[in-house]
């Protein structure tokens, strides 16, 4: 089901073979295997040549523009059901601690799951799941990265954005994320790239605590001391729920978009520059990060989680929302659920799932 040769494509060779089947047929059926004087040896090259030629025309030029409508494409349905499958189709979950997050947190792939039944989920999902009590050795981050190739462009994602924690307390500074961003060679490295949607559905980085989906476009940034050279977008409310995230990537700058309606739009002096990984995360808010107060005084345990549906690229193109979600259709409807035809960078770049 994985492979890149779709199901419409498979059914119209097939229905090349039977027709050929059948003009073979008629013309070697029982009444005329015996040869006939006349039907001569270059009568018989010509007659294969013509079979050859009607074959050909039938099954390759439409093959072939299939393909070519497909041509720069990325998309995952997430119908998975082992990490093998997963990491087999270029996937990477993140186990190196570090930024961002709560100091001495974990990154854990016991934060990554696969469901093949949820609700609003045609064909599965990948789920997320961060943890915490508030303290750093007892708090777990979740993420997962695809390859580092992706620049120009249409990202896009279905997700599924929580308010509340699935248990335990609530208030912490949780981030559910998606996003695409390149490796920080060096503090304020001015060949950084990030491009990303952050739902914080109890506020935070010092805005209050009302829910918020913030779009951030990254010129560069440095760890120590803080500093960040970015544009950004925050607007209030809840998303709660299902929607479809767009962003689009180009000379002239960086558009975010949600459920189809504008977002932000962000200069092209922070427009990427580098190749990027596609990335989603779900993680706490340090302590006293962009005026932070998190996580919550709380010994108790408590969880969040956030769901994918799909994710889906296509390089070197601006899209609408309509037309991903067309796309995405067309996709599923050939049963589809994976396809990379998107091609790697020269030289090829290794996705690191660090940041």
């Amino acid at each position: 089901q994985r492979l890149p040769f779709d199901r419409l494509s498979r059914d119209k060779v097939t229905f090349c073979l039977r027709k050929l089947q059948y003009n073979l047929g008629n013309r070697m059926s029982k009444k005329s295997v015996m040869i006939k004087p006349e039907f001569t040896a270059a009568r018989l090259i010509g007659w294969l040549l013509a079979v050859f030629l009607q074959f050909a025309c039938c099954a390759t030029v439409p093959v072939a523009g299939e393909r070519a409508e497909l041509a720069d494409v990325f998309f995952d349905d997430f119908a998975y059901r082992t990490f093998d499958e997963f990491h087999q189709n270029n996937w990477k979950v993140r186990t190196q601690a570090g930024h961002p997050g709560v100091e001495g947190a974990r990154w854990s792939a016991e934060g990554v799951s696969f469901h093949s039944s949820v609700r609003g989920a045609a064909n599965g999902i990948v789920r997320l799941t961060a943890a915490t009590d508030g303290t750093g050795p007892n708090t777990r981050h979740a993420q997962f990265c695809h390859a580092r190739k992706y620049l120009q462009g249409t990202y896009a994602a279905r997700v599924y954005f929580r308010d509340q924690p699935t248990f335990g307390p609530d208030g912490d500074q949780v981030i559910q994320t998606f996003y695409a961003i390149s490796p920080l060679t060096a503090p304020m490295d001015p060949d950084f790239s990030e491009v990303d949607f952050e739902y914080l559905p109890n506020g935070g980085w010092g805005t209050g605590d009302k829910p918020a989906i913030w779009s951030t476009t990254w010129e560069t940034f440095q760890l120590e001391p803080w500093v960040r050279d970015n544009e950004y977008t925050r607007k209030q409310g809840s998303y709660a729920g299902w929607h479809t995230l767009v962003l689009t990537v180009a000379n002239e700058g960086v558009a975010h978009y949600v459920d189809g309606v504008l977002l932000s739009s962000h200069s092209a002096r922070v427009a990427p520059e580098a190749p990027m990984s596609i990335n989603f995360n779900l993680w706490f808010t340090p302590q006293s990060v962009d005026g932070a107060n998190a996580p919550v005084k709380s010994p108790e345990m408590r969880q969040y989680q956030q769901d994918v549906d799909w994710v889906f690229h296509r390089a070197n193109a601006v899209m609408a929302h309509s037309e991903v979600e067309q796309t995405v259709s067309a996709l599923r409807s050939q049963n589809l659920l994976y396809i990379d035809r998107v091609k790697p960078s020269e030289p090829p770049l290794e996705s690191l799932c660090t940041l």
